[in-house]
């Protein structure tokens, strides 16, 4: 397919997206299966055209004075990929497969710059009802801020210390470039251009052999500021797919013994396999009951419960784009009954002198700070730890480390403008001893 092609096909499967409100994903996946002519190669970059119109749909649709498919498309075109004029006039020139000509209008509006005094909520391309919360926790940075959360995401990678070591994996993935990880001890990143396919990583040998987990370094960072300690007793509370878990278990060198659960049985499925390939001998994997007794035997033993809690999810949009356009107030609500719920029952399973480690990937301070105050205000047993000396265990990173990421008195929050990672909270509270 030609360049022309690709951008008429984005156009489509947009319109799609956007009249029938389905995920992006489900989209794609419909259209591929009735262009069975499209090779890889152009799948992948109709892919990435409809995630970067995600990602710039506010401003693009702002830029060009209308929300339609094309004027996303071609908006983003400018915005996102820096296209002129010129260059997006021979991508819409209304030849075999291409998008019609632009109009008089539309190349008036490409050949100009976006309104100075465009909202916030344009500029850091979000939802406008969300503009209060971040200007709450981001005040004039917000638009900043929400852009970031708009970029394309890197490929981050954890090594598997009970495997190997970071350069062994430097080495075995030498051929994609991968570098060592800004901030993580043990993380790489493999930076992608907008139009590139992501790398068959579970195809590479490392990656069968357990060496490498798919891991975004800030999820990596959330884990070991954790602090788990080899031989201790620790619940992984909301443990999902296991990808903390088996950070975890690595810190841990394979000793003392986690205990992962989930609410959602269905989320647990891939965990098992995962930790088989990693190597992974201390995770005992406890499947929900009904009357949530599956943990009943730890009340009071634990000397770490991790909360990766449910959450809106809006540190992860740069992987995601097209979430941020479902988010919706009430899905707000529900994730804040379900956090306050999960923080009281890791207070159950807590020895005296042990910690909760509250991890969320927003940004949003009803669902961080606010979580941690409301929690410390019904449990005086339990303080929050100095976020600087959470972040102690990167040792001599953590200064420049602390001087990036947000700091207050209930934890910290990596955002991808300040710490080019996902956006992530966390938070330790301590138990009295």
């Amino acid at each position: 397919m030609t360049p022309a092609a690709r951008l008429a096909a984005a156009i489509e499967v947009f319109v799609d997206i956007e009249a029938r409100r389905r995920p992006a994903a489900d989209a794609l996946k419909d259209w591929g299966l009735s262009h069975r002519f499209a090779g890889s190669g152009d799948r992948a970059a109709i892919a990435g055209l409809v995630y970067d119109a995600l990602r710039r749909k506010a401003s693009s649709a702002h830029l060009m004075g209308e929300a339609t498919a094309r004027a996303i498309l071609l908006g983003m075109l400018k915005r996102e990929r820096g296209l002129d004029a010129d260059a997006i006039t021979r991508l819409a020139d209304g030849s075999r497969h291409a998008p019609p000509p632009l109009t008089d209008a539309e190349r008036a509006k490409l050949t100009g710059d976006m309104p100075s005094d465009a909202p916030a909520h344009v500029l850091g391309d979000y939802p406008e009802w969300l503009d209060p919360h971040l200007a709450r926790v981001f005040g004039d940075e917000r638009a900043e801020e929400g852009a970031a959360l708009a970029q394309r995401a890197p490929l981050d990678l954890r090594v598997n210390t009970l495997k190997g070591e970071r350069d062994e994996a430097l080495a075995a993935l030498a051929d994609l470039k991968a570098e060592p990880a800004r901030w993580s001890p043990v993380g790489l990143r493999i930076v992608l251009s907008a139009d590139s396919k992501s790398p068959a990583i579970h195809a590479e040998l490392a990656y069968l052999k357990g060496l490498i987990e798919i891991q975004d370094e800030g999820s990596q960072l959330a884990a070991l500021f954790a602090g788990a300690q080899p031989g201790e007793q620790v619940v992984d509370l909301c443990a999902g797919g296991g990808g903390k878990t088996l950070a975890l278990a690595a810190a841990m060198r394979n000793t003392g013994q986690i205990f992962a659960t989930d609410d959602d049985k269905r989320r647990l499925a891939p965990i098992h396999a995962r930790l088989e390939r990693a190597g992974v001998r201390n995770v005992q994997v406890r499947t929900p009951k009904s009357d949530g007794s599956e943990l009943a035997d730890l009340d009071g033993r634990a000397d770490l419960v991790l909360i990766d809690a449910p959450c809106t999810g809006i540190g992860a949009w740069r992987r995601n784009p097209d979430a941020k356009w479902r988010v919706r107030p009430g899905s707000l609500e529900v994730r804040l009954k379900e956090q306050a719920e999960v923080l009281e029952r890791a207070a159950m399973l807590v020895r005296p002198g042990g910690r909760i480690a509250y991890i969320t990937c927003s940004v949003l301070d009803e669902e961080n700070g606010g979580q941690v105050r409301a929690f410390a205000a019904r449990h005086s047993d339990f303080s929050v730890e100095k976020p600087a000396e959470t972040a102690g265990v990167l040792g001599e990173r953590a200064y420049l480390f602390c001087k990036a990421v947000l700091i207050s008195d209930e934890g910290l929050l990596m955002t991808p403008r300040r710490t080019g990672t996902d956006g992530f909270f966390v938070s330790l509270l301590r138990r009295k001893a």
